[in-house]
């Protein structure tokens, strides 16, 4: 496995967990408009990895905090996507598991971090308007909220 100069994991000899966060709020959602590979400057929801030890719904809450200064509560599991992304040659660059979790916020003030270059709280008729990560596309229509 390569590090990036972020410190993110490229070339992997074996599948990383992630987690995603769909924030909900009212009739929106939280999109978050990645800093970093992979999809930099793509539209997707609050994530990242889980930490050995971490039980992957403690995770999405943490990186939700992280990324958008919002306390949340998982409302539930979402689904599951694959994000694998080629490289060079036969190698792959990236493969996460990402679980994706439904959330609701219960404190904090919406704030982008370093990992996200804006957020914004977006209704679904207007997700087409947004460059949105593919795996974000396959969730969202799954759950049957993409127009």
């Amino acid at each position: 496995m390569i590090l990036d100069m972020s410190g993110r994991r490229l070339y992997p000899d074996k599948p990383m967990v992630g987690v995603g966060v769909l924030i909900q709020k009212d009739d929106r959602y939280l999109l978050i408009k990645r800093a970093a590979e992979p999809d930099a400057g793509l539209w997707s929801v609050p994530g990242g990895m889980v930490e050995l030890g971490e039980r992957a719904k403690e995770a999405a809450k943490r990186e939700a905090l992280e990324e958008t200064g919002l306390e949340v509560e998982i409302v539930g599991v979402l689904g599951v996507v694959d994000k694998i992304v080629e490289g060079d040659g036969k190698r792959i660059k990236f493969h996460f598991v990402i679980v994706d979790y439904l959330a609701n916020p219960v404190g904090g003030s919406l704030e982008a971090s370093s990992d996200a270059l804006d957020a914004r709280w977006v209704k679904p008729a207007d997700f087409h308007d947004y460059e949105m990560s593919p795996t974000l596309v396959v969730l969202l229509k799954r759950i049957g909220l993409y127009p």
